[in-house]
């Protein structure tokens, strides 16, 4: 007995032992997935990479402080927090990201959601205070601002726990009912959005906020209401910087393959506006709103405020949707022109625990910047060492540097807004392309504008969404039918109606249906069916003749299958049909076929039958792919 428990016992640790041996492979497999940056780092090389990632990470760095600080005012809190949200995130997509290319921080679309949250959640309204030596009301700003970081880092860190929930639940997928169209419609009525929203700053006004469906409109109708109040300054200010800005970009482009980098625009822009502003005392002499207090140094982890949550829950999710959207399609851009793959929930994952992280430290929500990663990749940026240097950047400014720009000017920041949304706006030239090319899509393109403007970027998206969803179902429920001819001496068939050199197969009748055939369209597909098959003048109207002609014509339903020659497919569609209890007497397995001709030629061989001259002479086949 001692020997018998002695072996069992023996052969007990040798199965634990292989176990342990099988599943490190596996772990070490996770673990690469779960952190890519211990799969590549290791094997990075400085001979190829390190030269072209460090004039890349430089450029993009100072990139980030203009429009980190620019979508700051978009997100409606101090401009510092952009600042933050431009460092934490970067290092944690450094380290869990997949894509090689992308440019992660502050986005303008994003900045503007996050905007109407917190002024939603904590208006001027909420903080006025009596001035008794000016025996006036007005803003508490202090106060107001510290509401409003806890909210934008309330909203963020719940999106990131929306994005790691999706990625571990294999959710990426998600992406794909994000159409193209769709994106660049909504990302174009965001844009409008976030033009609208920095009137104020370039006119010098202060409109009242709006909230709800048509608050753009009325946002819209206020600020022409106010024009007259403008501030001279302000506006002087604001178009000066506009050409400037406009100008050296326009010579960027003319000079982008002489030029080793792009011309730094905005950051001269910023530093000639500080430097003019502080000399000429905007502020005191002309009332231009400038930039304020800049502390220097890193703010320490805070955790959000969870009574926030349950007001922001819907906000988040929206965010968490948009940011993923836009990130994975712009990194999958990059991927298949470089040859490698980005993983969709990885990526869900790594943007979640950006967010997440940097809600933690006051961040406000991120996701991936079209300006900046063309940056990146053209000033020769091959990999996510790029970004963490950007981030190096962004910590000597935070450190060292932020105080000096406390007199830029507003109407400077809201400046370079306009201009790198001008990108978004070209894609109005979207529409007349989709309409030469598909019509259904420039509706989704049109549509997803008009409902992101009207209804507000967050309620927008899901309409639009819906709008998206609507038009799959409607071209499931109007195909177009066609019958095919054979391209002579060949085995390919196309539409009679569109080629005028096919040749109908005598005997034979194909018909098409460009959709699935499924039970919302069954009834469409079978009128479509007999109506092809009266045109051809092979069906009778009475039922009596069709039973009596069924029962002549072997090849009446013969089905096609479009599997590519995939047996797998073909056996696994024909489990279906056996599950179903489609086959029949009449409809058996020989009915099966792999391609069109293959079908033909058993209808052309196999007639058990001869017509008359008093019956039809052709024998139709249904083929369905």
């Amino acid at each position: 007995s001692f020997r018998w428990n002695k072996l069992k016992l023996a052969h007990f640790l040798n199965s634990e032992l292989n176990v342990i041996e099988c599943s490190g492979p596996k772990l070490k497999s996770c673990m690469l997935s779960s952190v890519p940056v211990l799969s590549w780092l290791p094997r990075y090389s400085l001979r190829d990479n390190a030269i072209g990632d460090l004039i890349s990470g430089i450029s993009v760095g100072i990139m980030h402080l203009p429009q980190g600080m620019a979508y700051a005012l978009l997100a409606a809190v101090p401009p510092v927090f952009g600042l933050y949200s431009s460092f934490y995130p970067i290092l944690i997509y450094f380290i869990f990201g997949s894509s090689k290319h992308i440019s992660v921080g502050t986005y303008a679309v994003m900045s503007v959601m996050i905007g109407g949250v917190t002024e939603r959640l904590a208006p001027d309204t909420n903080f006025m205070m009596y001035d008794n030596a000016t025996n006036q009301s007005m803003v508490d700003v202090l106060a107001r601002d510290t509401e409003r970081v806890k909210v934008a880092a309330a909203v963020t860190f719940l999106s990131g726990l929306f994005q790691m929930l999706l990625g571990l639940v294999q959710f990426g997928f998600v992406v794909t009912y994000l159409s193209e169209p769709l994106v660049r419609g909504y990302t174009t009525g965001a844009a409008i959005h976030v033009i609208v929203s920095q009137l104020k700053y370039t006119f010098g006004i202060s409109p009242k906020r709006h909230s709800g469906p048509f608050a753009l409109i009325f946002t819209v109708i206020e600020v022409c209401y106010l024009v007259p109040e403008t501030n001279i300054g302000t506006l002087v200010v604001s178009l000066v910087s506009i050409i400037g800005l406009v100008m050296v970009k326009e010579l960027n482009t003319y000079l982008g393959k002489k030029l080793p980098v792009p011309i730094p625009v905005e950051l001269l822009g910023i530093i000639i506006a500080t430097v003019v502003s502080w000399q000429v005392n905007l502020e005191g002499e002309y009332g231009v709103e400038v930039v304020g207090e800049i502390p220097s140094g890193l703010q320490p982890p805070v955790m959000p405020t969870a009574s926030l949550f349950g007001q922001v829950i819907g906000d988040a999710f929206a965010l968490s949707v948009v940011g993923y959207g836009i990130a994975i399609s712009l990194g999958r851009i990059f991927a298949l022109k470089y040859g490698y793959k980005v993983d969709s929930n990885q990526e869900l994952i790594a943007l979640g625990l950006s967010n997440t992280i940097g809600g933690v430290f006051q961040c406000f929500a991120i996701s991936c910047s079209m300006s900046r990663t063309m940056v990146q990749e053209s000033t020769g940026g091959k990999t996510q060492v790029a970004s963490a240097l950007s981030a190096m950047v962004i910590l000597v400014i935070m450190l060292w540097i932020g105080a000096l720009f406390e007199e830029l000017p507003k109407a400077v920041l809201a400046a370079i807004i306009y201009v790198n949304l001008q990108g978004m706006m070209k894609q109005f030239m979207d529409i007349p392309t989709l309409w030469k090319s598909n019509k259904v899509d420039m509706l989704v393109w049109v549509a997803t504008l008009i409902l992101t403007v009207l209804f507000n970027p967050d309620i927008g998206l899901a309409a639009s969404i819906a709008f998206s969803m609507l038009t799959v179902i409607f071209r499931t429920q109007l195909p177009k039918y066609s019958l095919l001819g054979q391209v002579p001496e060949t085995d390919i068939y196309r539409p009679v109606e569109n080629y005028n050199q096919v040749n109908e197969i005598p005997g034979v009748v194909i018909f098409r249906s460009s959709a699935t055939l499924y039970f919302a369209n069954a009834e469409m597909y079978q009128d479509a069916l007999a109506e092809k098959v009266r045109s051809q003048e092979l069906l009778c109207t009475t039922q009596a003749y069709f039973d009596k002609l069924s029962k002549r014509l072997t090849c009446f339903a013969s089905i096609l299958l479009c599997a590519y020659g995939e047996r797998d497919r073909h056996s696994g569609v024909i489990e279906n049909l056996e599950s179903g209890g489609f086959f029949s007497e009449k409809v058996s397995k020989a009915c099966l076929f792999s391609s069109i001709h293959d079908a033909v030629l058993h209808c052309q061989t196999d007639r058990e039958v001869p017509l008359t001259s008093q019956d039809l002479p052709l024998k139709p086949t249904n083929s369905v792919c």
